[in-house]
């Protein structure tokens, strides 16, 4: 440890350099040397994205900050992007981006007819608006984001996130479709299911509603296998599916992520769409 001590500064920044920032935080408890190191600049800026400059200028509101460990933690805590309309977050631990694309941000088909959406403020959402489906008989939502917006050389997975209101129907009568597309690549295609578990209630309402349909959709879904991802609970209180994954490797790529149910053309309505997640898959 005295070896180390006795590095001149600009030798111990390299040294952290090449850490993680959960070691630079550690390393800053050894002595009054690595301390001093540890809380630089030089050493902080490193951990950075690579355009956090521009990151700065679009925040919303503008950020705030004395040192680059500051803008690091704030990054960290989210900030809002693209006047509102993205939240990007850094991973603590690795300083990977983490990106959500507001449901503003996303191709909402009918989106926006208020006779099918209603787009309103929920005090628990991070965005100054969410969208709420009325009722419609077609279900389409998709986002996009260029590969260069996130930290390349990385798997990401996309998570569509949501609520459904007391009052939703026909969602589940059949599956929706989730997909995943890299530039001109094949898509990656799988089925999802908008509850988390069977709700007997609802089931009856919907057979009261639509009657002998109820049955035929239900015999579709029974040919096609009838199995899908189902809602994951999250901490901040909302649902999330996952959409499916892909890798952001070096060259810029448009990525499409979505989900849609087209196929049952019955009436659905009452989900809540908050927006899509894009982060890191470990």
């Amino acid at each position: 440890m005295e070896l180390m001590n006795a590095l001149p500064e600009d030798c111990l920044s390299s040294i952290l350099c090449f850490a993680s920032p959960q070691d630079a935080c550690r390393s800053s408890a050894v002595s009054p040397e690595f301390h001093s190191v540890a809380e630089s600049d030089t050493v902080w800026q490193n951990f950075l994205p690579s355009d956090y400059r521009r990151i700065i200028a679009d925040s919303v509101p503008a950020l705030q900050f004395s040192s680059k460990k500051e803008l690091y933690r704030k990054l960290c805590d989210s900030v809002l992007v693209d006047g509102g309309r993205k939240r990007l977050k850094l991973e603590k631990l690795s300083g990977k981006k983490c990106y959500e694309l507001s449901a503003r941000d996303l191709s909402i088909i009918w989106g926006s007819e208020s006779m099918y959406w209603a787009w309103t403020s929920l005090p628990e959402s991070r965005f100054s608006e969410v969208a709420v489906l009325r009722t419609m008989s077609w279900l389409w939502i998709q986002g996009k984001i260029d590969t260069q917006m996130l930290t390349p050389n990385t798997k990401y997975g996309a998570y569509l996130v949501l609520k459904l209101s007391n009052r939703a129907f026909g969602l589940d009568l059949m599956p929706s479709e989730v997909s995943v597309q890299v530039g001109n690549k094949e898509e990656c295609q799988n089925t999802a299911y908008l509850r988390r578990q069977k709700n007997s209630h609802v089931e009856f309402m919907e057979t009261l509603m639509y009657g002998h349909r109820t049955e035929a959709l239900k015999s579709m879904v029974a040919a096609g296998g009838g199995e899908g991802r189902l809602p994951a609970e999250r901490e901040d209180g909302w649902l999330e599916i996952e959409i499916g994954d892909f890798f952001s490797g070096e060259k810029s790529e448009e990525v499409k992520m979505g989900l849609k149910e087209v196929k049952g053309r019955h009436l659905k309505g009452g989900l809540i769409v908050h927006g899509i997640e894009i982060r890191p898959k470990h």
